[in-house]
């Protein structure tokens, strides 16, 4: 059994014109101490799985089973005491903290919500431990966020998740906003915490650069389903579906001399109201068929632990010589 099993899992939301399936029976195995990586482009469904499967936005249907426990069945009281368990970073550090709050009462918020400190003393140091495992230095304890980089304020989003000692962290595209500079420093630290604390991460992003260097297991999500998932370094090497390797395709090369071929998608994207059973990846996909647009494919297990959603296989390329390494 998997620390956390996600199971049928959906996410719809009624619109004027119909209903939008934002997240459509997706189901994924987490194992411990293992950091999922979820990519896809934007509006593919990655951040409403996320708070789908800690409960942030109920699902419609499916399950989550998180340490043999079902937690979309539990009531109020049973799920406030699961959720110190199941926390997310958010990708905006700015628009998720309070702005009327200073650095230390956002990060000791958590601690006296779930009444984990004894007193003031013991949540004075608490507050302060955290600080400095960040990387936040005393000195900023009373500054605001609106006085602060994006780095630091990324920085007190961790401190908050990590406040009330979590198994399992969402971590919703947390350096997307940030320098590039600053973003190896937060994903450096998000590594290092993992380690010291053997946490279990969900981490989303569309920058298949920084999945590549975060994640054990790798899904590609295209309007709300997975279409492939694999270890992470066999989806670099062999990507096996067709929207894979235009992803990897797309990932700039840092050498002049080097010609690499670009795959380019075509055709208009499905609509992810009430969409049609069928491949929803077929209007640009350079192998559909008939079949394609009449039939929906399931995901399915093409070579060991290497799962792809399509009907036809397409022309793999040989072992080491996929798209990312040309």
């Amino acid at each position: 059994m998997a620390f956390m099993e996600i199971r049928h899992l959906k996410k719809y939301f009624n619109t004027a014109g119909g209903v939008l399936h934002a997240v459509d029976d997706v189901s994924l195995d987490i194992e411990k101490s293992q950091t999922l990586g979820v990519v896809g482009e934007s509006g593919c469904g990655k951040s409403t799985l996320g708070r789908a499967i800690i409960s942030l936005s109920p699902p419609t249907s499916g399950q989550v089973i998180f340490n043999g426990q079902d937690i979309t069945k539990l009531g109020k009281k049973e799920f406030k005491k699961m959720r110190v368990n199941l926390q997310m970073i958010f990708q905006d550090p700015y628009a998720s903290l309070d702005p009327r709050m200073s650095v230390s009462q956002l990060i000791a918020e958590p601690i006296k919500t779930y009444k984990l400190a004894s007193g003031k003393q013991e949540l004075e140091k608490k507050v302060n431990d955290l600080m400095d495992v960040v990387g936040l230095a005393s000195r900023l304890k009373n500054s605001y966020p609106h006085e602060l980089d994006g780095g630091r304020r990324q920085r007190i989003g961790i401190a908050r998740a990590l406040s009330v000692n979590p198994d399992f962290i969402v971590c919703d595209e947390p350096v997307s906003a940030l320098d590039v500079s600053i973003q190896a420093q937060v994903l450096n630290l998000l590594q290092d915490l993992q380690k010291e604390r053997n946490l279990t991460y969900m981490f989303i992003t569309h920058d298949m650069s920084v999945v590549k260097h975060i994640s054990d297991v790798i899904c590609v999500m295209y309007l709300g389903q997975v279409v492939e998932k694999c270890n992470a370094k066999d989806l670099f090497k062999r990507p096996l579906h067709p929207y894979s390797q235009a992803l990897l395709s797309a990932i700039p090369i840092p050498n002049i001399h080097v010609e690499k071929k670009k795959i380019k998608m075509k055709g208009e994207l499905t609509s992810p109201i009430d969409p049609k059973p069928c491949c929803r990846f077929a209007p640009r996909c350079p192998y559909a068929g008939e079949k394609c647009f009449l039939e929906e494919p399931k995901l399915e297990e093409w070579e060991k632990d290497h799962y792809v959603m399509c009907h036809k296989k397409p022309e793999i390329p040989s072992r080491g010589e996929g798209p990312a390494e040309a």
